[in-house]
């Protein structure tokens, strides 16, 4: 069946589903958006009419007779590529959205019961995207054709230009090989609930690059951190859109303890990739708190992995901004300022350092020069540079103090009964 608008010129859109009311439903919605709207009540009827007609964008049901939506798009994707796809669907099964988004590709999932708001305006921008696909594919013709004259023109440089095509094309195959299809899957998961959550994820991940690199942290561990942050919310992937979208210092009861377990889904879901159980390791973490206070496991200081208190900065920065942990969302100086003040409490001090000195390009307090000296070099005067703190993150003195005896023996007692050996860092005073 087809119903088709005044404006004739619209894009098309084909709604499928097997209940009429449904159907109804986004006729009307759509009827007056100036767009051709064409609707079908099976998968079969609806590649009879794909088949007639050119068709823009197809919403299809998950759940329907004979064949559901997941294997319907996948067809619609084989013959008909061009033509963007979303999917409905009235439960959260995780492993059938998984299986629609690999088989079909689809540009967005929407939940029913549908927001009108939402789902005209998730239509309109799928609708941009395919215009912008478009142009994309018309300027790559015309790239085409220009590169056709200069081949002509300049054998020499078409064999750079094709040597240097070659090695990019190498190099997107390494980064396919490592998972990258599944990883853009996966992260575009939760992405696709739209709100503060567009392309968080991605500036997430980007940040915790720039801290890793900034400390001096290997290549893998570096490419461990940025698919980590990529994928941290991915244990959210079950939470109702009013979850999604309540800001932290509102979540109790339920909803409080559904959120504290999202870092351990996260690790599950990603535990059956091997090359993934890194990243699995730094998302199960990434929660915690430098001064134990966190969740899942209630680590603290060192013994919540690196890569995981990077991601914590990183990912409250933004959060911090797009008003995911509180009701009031704030710029990214105030940010900034926030995670630097919650330094050694919250955050470990040398990610804070390393994250406050790409935001502002200085350190967080002026250097001084100074000396390291073990517990039995110490003398009274002395003024400490850094702050002292344990293994287990722990301070013990702060920067600034001025050592006097009762503080040197105190330090060293503690060090006799902890086991640890300290080194303290005290200002060089300038000599007269």
């Amino acid at each position: 069946m087809s119903d088709t608008p005044a404006t004739a010129q619209g894009p098309a859109i084909l709604c499928v589903d097997d209940e009429p009311n449904i159907l109804s439903a986004l006729r009307r919605l759509f009827r007056g958006q100036g767009y051709r709207v064409h609707t079908a009540d099976s998968a079969k009827a609806a590649l009879e009419l794909l088949g007639r007609e050119p068709v823009d964008l197809v919403i299809s049901d998950m759940r329907m007779p004979e064949m559901n939506g997941a294997d319907f798009l996948e067809i619609v994707r084989a013959r008909w590529p061009a033509t963007l796809r979303l999917l409905l669907t009235g439960y959260a099964d995780v492993q059938s959205i998984l299986g629609a988004i690999n088989r079909g590709e689809i540009y967005r999932y929407i939940t029913k019961p549908w927001d009108d708001g939402d789902i005209v305006l998730v239509v309109r921008h799928a609708l941009e995207r395919v215009a912008l696909e478009q142009d994309k594919a018309r300027l790559e013709a015309l790239a085409l054709a220009q590169n056709e004259s200069l081949r002509e023109l300049n054998a020499t440089l078409e064999q750079k230009v094709e040597q240097r095509s070659g090695e990019v094309m190498a190099a997107n195959d390494r980064l396919k090989n490592n998972f990258l299809t599944s990883i853009k899957i996966f992260s575009s998961l939760i992405e696709m609930r739209g709100g503060a959550l567009v392309g968080h994820s991605r500036r997430v991940a980007e940040l915790a690059r720039l801290i890793a690199s900034r400390m001096g942290l290997p290549a893998r561990e570096v490419q461990d951190l940025f698919i980590a942050g990529l994928l941290h919310e991915i244990g959210k992937i079950g939470f109702t859109d009013e979850l999604l979208r309540m800001p932290v210092s509102l979540l109790k009861g339920d909803y409080l303890g559904q959120y504290r377990k999202y870092p351990l889904l996260g690790e599950q879901l990603l535990m059956p990739l091997e090359e993934l159980h890194a990243v699995a390791r730094i998302i199960r973490s990434h929660r915690e708190r430098f001064d134990g206070e966190g969740f899942p496991d209630a680590l603290a200081g060192f013994a919540i992995p690196l890569g995981a208190r990077i991601l914590a900065v990183a990912g409250d920065f933004y959060s911090l901004q797009a008003g995911m942990l509180t009701q009031a969302s704030v710029d990214g100086e105030h940010a900034a300022e926030l995670v630097a003040s919650s330094s050694g409490k919250r955050y470990d001090p040398a990610v804070v350092e390393a994250f406050y000195g790409i935001r502002t390009g200085k350190p967080m307090a002026e250097k001084v020069a100074e000396l390291a000296l073990p517990v039995a070099k110490l003398a009274p005067g002395m003024r400490m540079s850094r702050d002292l703190v344990t293994r287990d993150g722990a301070l013990l003195l702060s920067a600034e103090h001025v050592l006097n005896p009762r503080l040197i023996a105190q330090i060293a007692d503690f060090e006799h009964r902890s086991g640890e050996t300290f080194i303290l860092h005290v200002r060089q005073e300038k000599q007269p």
